[in-house]
């Protein structure tokens, strides 16, 4: 990912809530294969792990029908690894244009500005480990889909949660042959808020005032991300 020094987060306190808070994240691998194309992408839930000592790591699952599921099995080596690296992708789910006319100094000034787009997402690259077979591969997906149902469960703010176990134990059974675990140690994350930071004071809350001004409650959030990233923009300058 392009970041530029003003827009970038490297905080984990500030990279790993945000996994948390939007797991449903883009994985995407790049192995080359005899009838699968080489780069494939899809949407998983993840599970963030951070144990006080050792690497971080996301868990997940997906269905074995899947082509990318298919290129990494047919890849694993013999400690059912996958040699090449692989990427992450978490976005939040508020972005948008920013609208030259927000630009309340620089506009009236010189006209020299022009649209961009306002988001932030964080990039997880690391290693992965495939459970898809023997009593390894059965225990990691009982924990994987139990943890990962009950901090969704628990996100919606259910006071009594869905659980795994009140669905047929035959039935769950059948289901997790249908889709393979992985466990994926963290090697490089980082994060970007493009938040208006290199704008000057004028522009800047002019952005403020547009997103607010715009009545949507995707602007009203964008002013209110904006204006978290106030202490970074200062510091910035």
């Amino acid at each position: 990912m392009y970041i530029r020094p003003v827009h970038a987060e490297l905080d984990m306190a500030v990279l790993y809530p945000f996994v948390r808070a939007y797991p449903l994240g883009l994985m995407t691998t790049a192995i080359k294969h005899a009838t699968i194309p080489t780069l494939q992408t899809s949407h998983i839930p993840f599970i963030l792990d951070t144990p006080p000592s050792g690497p971080a790591r996301l868990r997940a699952h997906m269905a074995r029908a899947n082509p990318q599921a298919k290129a990494i099995l047919d890849s694993l080596n013999a400690s059912d690894e996958l040699d090449d690296e692989i990427l992450v992708l978490f976005q939040a789910p508020v972005n948008h244009y920013v609208t030259p006319k927000f630009y309340t100094s620089t506009k009236p000034d010189t006209g020299k500005v022009v649209p961009t787009w306002n988001y932030a997402a964080v990039q997880v690259y690391g290693k992965m480990r495939v459970y898809h077979q023997g009593e390894d591969g059965a225990a990691f997906l009982q924990q994987q889909i139990e943890e990962l149902s009950e901090q969704n469960e628990r996100a919606q703010g259910y006071e009594h949660t869905w659980k795994v176990s009140d669905a047929p134990e035959k039935y769950v059974g059948i289901l997790k042959k249908a889709i393979i675990g992985m466990s994926i140690e963290i090697t490089r994350i980082e994060g970007r808020w493009k938040m208006s930071q290199e704008l000057s004071e004028g522009d800047w809350q002019g952005t403020v005032n547009g997103f607010k001004a715009l009545g949507t409650e995707a602007g009203t959030k964008m002013a209110e991300i904006i204006e978290s990233r106030m202490e970074h923009r200062v510091k910035a300058k």
